[in-house]
């Protein structure tokens, strides 16, 4: 790591408000005075979330795996196992209805193929809660249940996906398949978390054998293909979804070298070229949706921001020069994620009205930065979106699994 590492100046709490967080979020066994941990916010989570995340679980006992072999659709240049999908924004053109789509952007088209982007939505609510209802009872039936999606998924050869996206979110008449579309598996990262917790525990060697085969050659397409290289290079928050990816598969597998390359790419790139003076993300309110895209990118940051906790200095104390990191970025969306009437900048032109629900920045950026007031509110926001759109982009949705659980 550079010499020329700046470490953020620390917050300090009020000593009653410190007192009184920690009473409610932590319960009268832990000192008021105590700092917060990894495992606090293991406590933390586990007391908001254990009444949800079970209920969920049950429900889910029942349901079985689905992966991308269960739908298809004639547009598709791929095969059964390939993972294809349509890019959002694009729509037919009223001065030429059989010709390429054109962009409009932040409107998605409802006609175009959902089906595996559906399963993978499916497996990225289903079995991360699962296994954070196995690390709360240690009942192996969630376990087990966890277990077999991803044998589903990334292991069994009549069920499995092809471990690239070389047809995803194509374009009409454009493209079969564009670098944007690696966004899609960003809905693979709390399973690739989730998957570190039970595969040491009910998966054979065998299967541990071929899941890390799975990630291992994902990741060596995302690092390494024309359209996972392109898409680690865009200016906004795709490059950032990129990176949570690649340091969370790479944390499932062992890839240290990785963890410490996006380390690097957050600290020199991402940082001074996309986090304003004031904390907002500029190339994110420039958009037609400025307000979801603000807060999804922070999400993003912040989550990768606390998968990296392990992989070099502490990368929530890290900032640049001026003071810009990812606690300033928290400082900027805090009033509007508080009040959405204050937003000062142009509504979104969809979905603005399903915003905000229960942000994962403000509880890793609350603890690590030691803002009781963001732990507040993350407890207060909506943790279960219905809104289809807002679903498909909120990256974390089992907070537990993100923490040590002592």
């Amino acid at each position: 790591m550079s010499m020329d590492r700046i470490q953020i100046t620390r917050r300090h709490f009020n000593t009653g408000a410190a007192a009184a967080l920690c009473q409610a979020a932590f319960g009268p066994s832990l000192s008021a005075h105590a700092a917060p941990t990894k495992s606090d916010g293991y406590a933390l989570v586990a007391r908001v979330d254990h009444d949800r995340i079970l209920k969920a679980a049950k429900q889910y006992l029942s349901n079985k795996p689905i992966t991308v072999t269960a739908s298809t659709s004639p547009r598709t240049p791929g095969g059964p196992h390939d993972f294809f999908s349509e890019a959002d924004y694009f729509w037919p053109n009223p001065a030429n209805p059989d010709g390429p789509y054109i962009n409009r952007d932040g409107q998605s088209n409802p006609n175009n193929f959902s089906g595996h982007r559906k399963a993978m939505i499916a497996l990225s609510i289903q079995m991360p809660v699962l296994t954070s209802a196995w690390l709360l009872t240690r009942d192996r039936r969630y376990a087990q249940h966890a277990a077999d999606h991803l044998r589903a998924w990334f292991i069994n050869p009549e069920t499995r996906m092809n471990p690239n996206l070389e047809f995803s979110q194509g374009v009409h008449g454009v493209s079969t398949g564009r670098n944007y579309g690696i966004i899609d598996t960003l809905h693979l990262v709390e399973v690739a978390r989730a998957a570190s917790h039970i595969s040491p525990a009910v998966l054979s060697t065998a299967d541990r054998a071929a899941l890390n085969d799975w990630f291992t050659q994902y990741l060596h397409w995302m690092k390494t293909s024309e359209k996972g290289i392109a898409e680690k290079n865009t200016l906004n928050n795709h490059a950032v979804c990129w990176a949570l990816q690649a340091a969370e598969f790479a944390r499932l597998i062992g890839d240290t070298s990785t963890r410490i390359e996006v380390l690097t790419q957050y600290e020199t790139i991402f940082l001074p070229n996309q986090l304003g003076q004031d904390g907002s993300f500029p190339k994110e309110l420039v958009r037609t949706k400025p307000y979801s895209y603000s807060i999804f990118n922070f999400d993003v940051m912040a989550a990768l921001c606390q998968s990296l906790l392990d992989a070099g200095a502490d990368p929530f104390a890290f900032t640049l020069p001026d003071g810009r990191g990812i606690c300033k970025a928290t400082e900027f969306l805090y009033p509007y994620l508080k009040d959405k009437g204050a937003w000062p900048y142009k509504k979104d032109v969809e979905h603005f009205e399903a915003l905000p629900v229960r942000s994962p920045g403000l509880l890793f950026a609350g603890l690590k930065c030691k803002r009781d007031d963001y732990l507040q509110l993350w407890q207060r926001l909506d943790p279960d979106p219905t809104d289809p759109e807002i679903i498909r982009n909120y990256p974390v949705r089992q907070p537990l699994l993100w923490f040590k659980s002592a």
